[in-house]
């Protein structure tokens, strides 16, 4: 099957400070694909330059075989590729509904999600709809967050450290929007730093230390210590 998005040695980098060195990666259609690693390993700055964060030379990435290298973040997002940030970033004035209509913004089509998919996707959004964002726990906070970006009907939803600092039954409760989120066809990236989770949920993992891709392959096909010595750069 055709890659729906590809990156071909891919490069970026802060100033003098290189973070990524010629990063190869493919998602298909409709796949979960996990990224996982440890911090510092260039987990965020490959999402960064999918999402025209970070330019880069423009064949170094390609969207349904299309050079997207060097477009802007919003040409990005119009082309259908959405992300959730480390960290949530919602808009601090606005209420969890004008949240969510903001990614409405950039709306491809009459795709699936609508405020009311949205809002049966997670319930207790419903509830908190005119509250300010910032007035939501961590975890309603992601939810709108997540909301947001599936309301742009993103053929490729990018999820960048949605577990970090909440709690187990939270986690799992956003885990569990995933199935719903792939049965629209979208193909779902996870950045994660935990391995099980990972696991759990992708159809491959690519593991990343260092700016560089060290272990890729099936999930189901992984062992622990090949993951081990991947994440960690060890000997298995």
């Amino acid at each position: 099957m055709a890659a729906l998005l590809e990156t071909r040695g891919l490069t970026a980098q802060y100033g003098q400070f290189k973070a990524l060195f010629g990063v190869d990666l493919q998602v298909a259609p409709g796949e979960c694909v996990a990224i996982i690693g440890a911090n510092g390993a260039g987990k965020t700055t490959l999402m960064r330059s999918i999402t025209g964060v970070l330019r880069n030379a423009p064949e170094m990435i390609l969207h349904n075989g299309i050079p997207i290298g060097a477009l802007s973040a919003d040409q990005v997002m119009q082309r259908g590729i959405a992300m959730v940030p480390e960290g949530r970033r919602l808009f601090p004035s606005l209420s969890v509904e004008e949240n969510l209509l903001i990614g409405g913004q950039v709306r491809r089509g009459d795709g699936r999600w609508t405020l009311e998919a949205v809002y049966t996707l997670f319930p207790v959004l419903r509830e908190r709809r005119r509250s300010p964002g910032t007035a939501l726990s961590g975890g309603q906070q992601q939810m709108v967050a997540i909301g947001r970006a599936l309301m742009s009907n993103p053929g490729l939803l990018l999820c960048d450290e949605i577990s970090l600092g909440l709690a187990p039954v939270v986690i799992r409760d956003i885990y569990a929007a995933l199935p719903a989120i792939r049965e629209t066809g979208a193909a779902v990236v996870i950045v994660e730093q935990d391995i099980s989770r990972a696991l759990s949920v992708a159809d491959r993992i690519y593991c990343m230390m260092e700016g560089r891709v060290t272990l890729t392959g099936r999930a189901a096909d992984m062992t622990r210590d090949a993951i081990h010595a991947a994440y960690f750069g060890n000997a298995a």
